[in-house]
């Protein structure tokens, strides 16, 4: 028989090394950390919900899913021009409006001839004749904790100018609207 050089039939086996093992268990700590750091920020500091109704067209249409930042107002106050979730008169059972925030504690407003006047000043953030003045065809100044909240669709909103909601109090404002979602012409992106 011949002899054959160089020809093996045993394979070597490979060693894992340890750094290699040590690199795939850090990735895999590190996905696994992320995703729970991700859902721990979402449960505690936001959530999601749906518009309902079209009180807030053009900005929100009915249906459409937006993102709410439970946390920001724990460090500061709504201010005029935000758009706030909140709960009317507190009413766990009803569910959740969507408006926008025109007046803050301390302001006092009115709606006369279809305009709103906040301190005296047109305000900016309606921009459409108001039909019904509600509660606010009186000036009425808003107290420590009180935020005047209408949709931007003013004919078509249940909001602060009904008596049954009035006033929105700060313990009763879910939070503020930071992103919505949309697969139409509204595209998708942070709500201004």
């Amino acid at each position: 028989m011949a002899n054959i050089k160089g020809l093996s039939f045993y394979k070597k086996k490979k060693k894992i090394s340890s750094a290699a093992v040590r690199e795939v268990f850090s990735w895999i700590f590190g996905i696994l950390a992320a995703i729970f750091i991700a859902a721990v920020l979402n449960f505690f500091l936001g959530m999601t919900t749906n518009v309902v109704g079209a009180s807030m067209e053009p900005a929100l249409y009915n249906g459409q899913q937006i993102f709410i930042n439970r946390f920001l107002y724990v460090l500061s106050s709504p201010k005029a021009g935000d758009v706030v979730v909140f709960l009317p008169n507190g009413n766990e059972n009803a569910h959740y409006y969507v408006k926008r925030v025109v007046a803050e504690p301390g302001d006092s407003l009115v709606i006369r001839n279809g305009i709103l006047y906040v301190n005296g000043l047109e305000s900016q953030w309606v921009a459409e004749k108001i039909a019904d003045p509600g509660i606010a065809v009186n000036e009425l100044t808003l107290n420590s904790g009180e935020f005047f909240c209408i949709g931007d669709n003013p004919g078509n909103s249940e909001d602060s100018r009904s008596a049954n909601i009035g006033p929105v109090q700060e313990k009763d404002i879910i939070g503020k609207v930071w992103f919505r979602t949309a697969c139409d012409q509204l595209g998708m992106g942070f709500v201004k």
